[in-house]
């Protein structure tokens, strides 16, 4: 008796389907291998019918075991492949929308371009509207400027788009404000006119911060694009005075922490640069601020160094004794008990800076320096990041111009910075330069008067680099670029991280696609043609990536619920 052969039919559609989602597995094997095992599935098939394909259980199993074998990544792979190629199909319009946001002026410093900035928030908001997003222009009222002038401040965008409870709920923050920047300053191009030389799009605003900016709006349209269901739910908040303090911004979160951030996540900035020109990098630490003046008053006029110089205690010479006891030819602070709150260096952050990427010579060259202070990659970062760094930035009240003028300063203040790492506290920080500059000062025996302050202070932002926002993000670089990024701190103090972060109560992740040499604030800024059409394929699969990851963690749940 011949056994009976148990028939299983499959749509034509269905196996294109399958080979689409399978691309990319494909490429891992033989081609050869591939095609020998597909060819005998089909020919143990028995025949075609109204479209259709009839296979045996044998047949059957070896499509099976096939598919299944890249199922682990192919449906996503396939889901990439469309939508980078949709990307770089479009890459001239989404430079042409860069080309549009470079060519308005929206320099958020001068009060008379504010109205250029009011029109750019503008643009932004019709952007995200014709996503389909639902847009909220607030209204943050007006600043008041030293000379008594109101000047309307912009508003801030908060948009949305998805309202999927399965999904995560992603917020974007970016500013489309800008540095001053004028042709005559050394640019090599009009610096509102997005020029392209050698493959980088320069303009002011390229970087820091519309490139970026846009290329998530573009990987978000990409999807709606090519009708994708959204993998995430999507909420932006887009400002017009990162470049001028952020004035308002802060208040208006403390508003909506409880409403617009209720249902989100994770909030994601990308408003910085990697380490290196081509190695990628993700940030999840920099350093705080604190801002010191520390001002010594004589008499009430200035003197004639002929006729008092010899026979008074100077004020600016006070000054100078006072700065220069605060950090050693080494770089190392002086101040007592400053670092005593700094982290341990443990072996694994040391081993961490191995692997990144920093070139010493060209940093060097970059800044015109001839030296630092130290002589290895590892030492460099330890002290960018690590450790607490001061800075000495000047004096007010002292002569400055061309010429000499023998003058005796009455009153002079100098300015100074302390780059505060994790768990140092403010408040200690400032009690700890007030105390060494009052002992400091009372060995001189000046009758001269000292006062110090603190005008300004932001804390530091550490985020942790095992959290799914970063893994997610790693693989997304991985799949883009084709390595595994560095995870870099910044040694500059960004503000708004931390703020997010202690407001809203979410993780945030510092995620940028601009390159070390794009010359943020700088002339002649820039972002690579590559970097910003690469990067917005980054945001994409992020997107697919921190998705995956939500959906393998609701899984896990659901599987220890059940047990």
């Amino acid at each position: 008796m011949v056994p009976r052969l148990h028939m299983f039919r499959i749509s034509i559609f269905s196996l294109q389907l399958q080979a689409l989602f399978f691309t990319k597995f494909l490429e891992s094997m033989a081609e050869a291998v591939f095609q020998r095992v597909f060819k005998a599935a089909l020919s143990a098939s028995s025949l075609q019918q109204n479209g259709s394909v009839v296979f045996t259980d044998s047949a059957h199993l070896s499509l099976v075991l096939l598919f299944k074998a890249g199922m682990s990544f192919s449906s996503l792979s396939a889901l990439e492949t469309e939508i980078f190629h949709y990307i770089d199909a479009h890459q001239s319009d989404f430079i042409e929308d860069l080309e549009e946001w470079v060519a308005v002026e929206s320099d958020s410093v001068q009060p008379d371009l504010r109205t250029e900035v009011i029109r750019m928030m503008s643009l932004a908001a019709a952007r995200l509207a014709a996503l389909g997003a639902t847009v909220n222009s607030v209204s943050l009222g007006s600043q008041q400027l030293l000379n008594g002038q109101h000047l309307p401040l912009p508003p801030v965008i908060l948009g949305e788009l998805g309202k999927d409870p399965q999904n995560l709920t992603i917020c974007f923050y970016g500013h489309v404000d800008v540095q001053p920047a004028k042709k005559e300053d050394g640019w090599k191009t009009d610096p509102y006119t997005l020029t392209e030389i050698n493959g980088n799009l320069y303009g002011r605003g390229a970087t820091d911060n519309k490139g970026p900016v846009l290329a998530w709006i573009n990987a978000v349209e990409t999807f709606t694009a090519l009708k994708i269901a959204m993998p995430v739910n999507f909420k932006f908040v887009i400002e017009g005075m990162e470049e001028a303090g952020s004035l308002g911004l802060e208040k208006l979160l403390e508003e909506e922490k409880q409403c617009f951030f209720s249902d989100v996540d994770y909030i994601v900035i990308s408003d910085n640069l990697w380490l290196s020109k081509k190695k990628p990098a993700l940030i999840y630490g920099t350093r705080g601020n604190a801002c010191f003046s520390v001002e010594v008053e004589g008499g009430d006029k200035d003197l004639h160094s002929g006729t008092f110089g010899g026979i008074i205690h100077e004020p600016l010479t006070d000054l100078i004794a006072l700065l220069g006891s605060l950090v050693d030819p080494t770089g190392c602070i002086q101040i007592p008990g400053i670092y005593d709150t700094v982290a341990a260096l443990t072996d694994e952050e040391k081993k961490s800076y191995e692997s990144i990427e920093y070139d010493i010579e060209e940093h060097k060259n970059n800044s015109g320096v001839k030296k630092f202070l130290y002589g290895t990659k590892e030492e460099i970062l330890l002290h960018l990041w690590h450790y607490p760094s001061l800075s000495i930035h000047g004096i007010e009240g002292a002569f400055h111009e061309p010429g000499i003028k023998t003058v005796i300063p009455a009153k002079v203040t100098g300015k100074f910075s302390i780059r505060q790492v994790p768990y140092m506290d403010l408040s200690v920080v400032k009690q700890q330069v007030v105390d060494h500059l009052e002992n400091v000062f009372a060995k001189r025996n000046s009758p001269n008067k000292l006062k110090v302050s603190m005008p300004l202070g932001a804390m530091p932002w550490i985020a942790d680099v095992n959290d799914p926002l970063y893994k997610a993000a790693r693989r997304a670089i991985k799949t883009v670029f084709g390595e595994d990024p560095d995870f870099i701190r910044d040694g500059s103090t960004i503000p708004i991280a931390r703020i997010f972060q202690t407001i809203t109560q979410k993780r945030v992740i510092m995620f940028p696609i601009g390159a070390a040499d794009d010359g943020e604030h700088s002339q002649n800024e820039k972002i690579s043609r590559h970097n910003y059409i690469e990067g917005t394929k980054v945001f994409a699969a992020f997107f697919l990536e921190i998705s995956k990851l939500h959906g393998q963690s609701h899984e896990t749940s659901s599987l220890g619920t059940s047990n």
